[in-house]
């Protein structure tokens, strides 16, 4: 067996030379007798690869498009390069060399395949230029590095517009032409062109009119899907001058006392420019006849002095034309000045006071009163004007003929009187007044019902009372005064229980007029009215109940126990050592023993204990005033006493303090709850 390294065939892969040879080799010698002798064998050759072969790249450079938006960790592309050697001569691994920048991109060693591992942006990095290295497994190892792969990046549509810069600020003049270019943006109201964005005039400005436009833009791309972006524009249009001075008045009318004082002002005349910066001048231009006026510009008016003194029987009217000019452009107008002839006299009315009177239920735009001044001078100098020298607001003067009116509803309870200050003061140079007082007094007038003190009265008593016995008093007030607050209290039109009560008209006292049955009727309700004296007059109603108690029984002590309600225990436990009341021990009623004494006063204290659950004081008194219970209390039973006999009566029970009071005529008799 020979072995024959590959060099013995040049080349393993440029020869194409086969793994393995096998020769037949004979051997002969120079013998000659018998003759030459020869014997063959048999010659193995197996060829071995040398690494003698770089690896070689497919393409001499490799171009793939990638869009921006290609999604991470997939492949772009894969290279491959080839080894002619054998073995592990002819593995290749891959790897890159340089132009990865940021780390975008990663080659798979065995397979050359090249992954996207960061995201790409069109607008950073348009293209990539990656050198790939091509290494066999020889030993040493052959490598090789003139791979080149183009990654360009394709765009997408993912970036909106972007303005150079927001806002836009632009200036134009009022009077450019039409079509002159603004600003190099997009806008409205004027005209844009959708390519360059170039803003253009498309209607004539007026600054007066409008300075300043503020607006949004709106930039758009072609691309799918469409992007935009916005911004916002200002345009201020500057000003020219394009405007006249503009007199505030068309002309002016004034008079002037022929006694005015030199360098005395006489007007002062408003020109209005409505450019900006403008600067207004104003001359007498004509009719300044003997140079009687001078006009000097001043805080944008002209204002109008006498120069020289003036005489009424040389010039009785002036007529000055005036020009307001702001250097190029003018405006004139008309002063008309009538010279009058000096105010010597003033005003004077006829009496230094006036006293007048007007009823409160007048309407408003009556008149009052009328009054007057007089002037001897004459023209203007005589004409009087009449002013209210306060801000009264119910009335108002006539300026020209003095007249006084009013102007708002008077009310007589508010205020009973004014006095106004009146001045008259003559339209001369200078004016001359008089001053004169005017009281108005206010006459009621029955404009105010009257009211009860309360919204129901309540009352009882006992069935067995003599006739005009007194119940209860009824009590209303009026606002009006005299016959109009008078008060008078009345049935008529109500109801008096059949005729069963009567009231006192003056007092509203409400007695008993016939003898009254519990039994036929228990309770009243009465409607009693008070009326004014007034003209037409009016009057207010009540509701009044009047509960009939039975004879004998004068009260009965407040008390309840839910759960042994009919059980209860009523006892003195102390005060009525004299026997003075008599109480039912079952049903807590009160009774007197005997008639009271009515020449002293008697007060008793007395204390009820009721089942060991709630103890009273009864408090007897007698007093010499009749008194009525006030507020809204519970309603329980109640007393009242007279001289000679106790009658029932209406009390109240105070929710908080729970204290029974008992009120009557002449005698007061208390309950007062533990």
């Amino acid at each position: 067996m020979l072995r024959l390294s590959a060099a013995a065939c040049l080349s393993w892969a440029a020869l194409l030379c086969v793994s393995e040879y096998h020769l037949v080799v004979e051997a002969n010698d120079q013998g000659k007798d018998p003759g030459p002798r020869s014997a063959t064998a048999m010659v193995h050759i197996t060829v071995e690869d040398e690494n003698d072969n770089y690896p070689q790249f497919s393409e001499k450079r490799y171009l793939v498009q990638v869009p921006e938006d290609a999604p991470v960790n997939s492949q772009i592309l894969q290279v491959q390069a080839t080894d002619r050697d054998r073995g592990s001569n002819a593995q290749v691994h891959y790897s890159i060399v340089s132009g990865n920048l940021k780390g975008q991109f990663y080659i798979h060693s065995f397979s050359g395949a090249i992954d996207l591992i960061n995201p790409l942006d069109y607008e950073t990095i348009r293209e990539y230029t990656l050198r790939i290295k091509a290494q066999d497994g020889g030993r040493p190892p052959l490598i090789n590095s003139s791979g080149m792969v183009s990654v360009q990046v394709v765009d997408v549509n993912d970036n909106a517009p972007i303005f150079v810069s927001t806002p836009f600020q632009a200036t134009v003049l009022e009077n450019v032409p039409l079509g002159a270019p603004v600003a190099g943006d997009s806008g409205f109201p004027f005209q844009i062109n959708n390519s360059t964005g170039w803003i253009t005039v498309a209607a004539e400005l007026d600054r007066e009119t409008v300075e300043n436009y503020h607006f949004g833009v709106e930039a758009r791309d072609h691309g799918v899907p469409v992007m935009t972006s916005s911004a916002s524009v200002s345009i201020t249009v500057l000003d020219v001058n394009d405007n006249n001075p503009t007199f505030t008045e068309k002309v002016y009318h004034l008079r002037l006392n022929e006694d005015a004082a030199v360098g005395s002002s006489v007007l002062t005349l408003t020109a209005v420019d409505r450019d900006v910066n403008s600067v207004v001048t104003y001359q007498i231009t004509s009719g300044n006849t003997r140079n009687r006026f001078a006009i000097t510009s001043q805080s944008g008016g002209g204002l109008i002095t006498l120069a020289l003194p003036l005489d009424y029987k040389q010039e009785r009217q002036y007529v000055l034309t005036v020009t307001a000019s702001d250097g190029t452009r003018f405006d004139t107008v008309q002063v008309f000045i009538n010279v009058t002839d000096a105010n010597t006299h003033r005003p004077v009315f006829q009496s230094s006071h006036y006293t007048v009177s007007v009823s409160e239920d007048k309407p408003i735009g009556t008149s009052i009163v009328a009054i007057s001044a007089t002037d001897e001078d004459t023209g203007e100098n005589a004409r009087i004007t009449y002013i209210l020298d306060d801000n009264i607001p119910q009335f108002r003067i006539d300026p020209d003929t003095g007249t006084i009116t009013t102007l708002m509803e008077l009310d007589y309870e508010d205020q009973a009187s004014y006095t106004l200050a009146i001045t008259a003061h003559d339209n001369g140079i200078p004016q001359k007044s008089d001053t004169t007082y005017v009281e108005i007094l206010i006459l009621d007038a029955n404009d105010n019902a009257p009211r009860f003190l309360r919204d129901r009265y309540q009352g009882s008593v006992f069935e067995d009372v003599p006739l005009s016995t007194s119940v209860l008093q009824l009590s209303a007030t009026d606002r009006d005064s005299g016959l109009n607050g008078r008060l008078l209290y009345t049935f008529q039109g109500g109801d008096d229980g059949d005729g069963d009560f009567y009231i006192e008209p003056t007092s509203g006292v409400i007695r008993t007029l016939r003898k009254l049955d519990r039994e036929n009727v228990a309770v009243y309700s009465l409607r009693a009215f008070a009326v004014d004296r007034g003209s037409p007059p009016l009057k207010a109603s009540v509701d009044i109940q009047v509960t009939v108690f039975p004879s004998g029984v004068i009260g009965k002590i407040p008390a309840h126990d839910p759960d042994v309600s009919d059980s209860l225990a009523y006892t003195f436990v102390q005060g009525n050592e004299l026997n003075l009341l008599l109480l039912d021990s079952a049903t807590g009623e009160l009774k007197l023993s005997r008639d009271l004494d009515n020449n002293r006063p008697l007060e008793a204290l007395m204390k009820v204990l009721v089942s060991g659950k709630q103890a009273f004081e009864v408090h007897e008194a007698c007093n010499s005033a009749c008194q009525t219970s006030t507020g809204a209390w519970a309603e329980i039973t109640h007393l009242q006493l007279s001289l000679t006999r106790c009658i029932p009566c209406r009390c109240s029970l105070h929710p908080k303090t729970n204290t029974c009071i008992l009120f009557c005529k002449k005698n007061q008799l208390k309950v007062l709850g533990a």
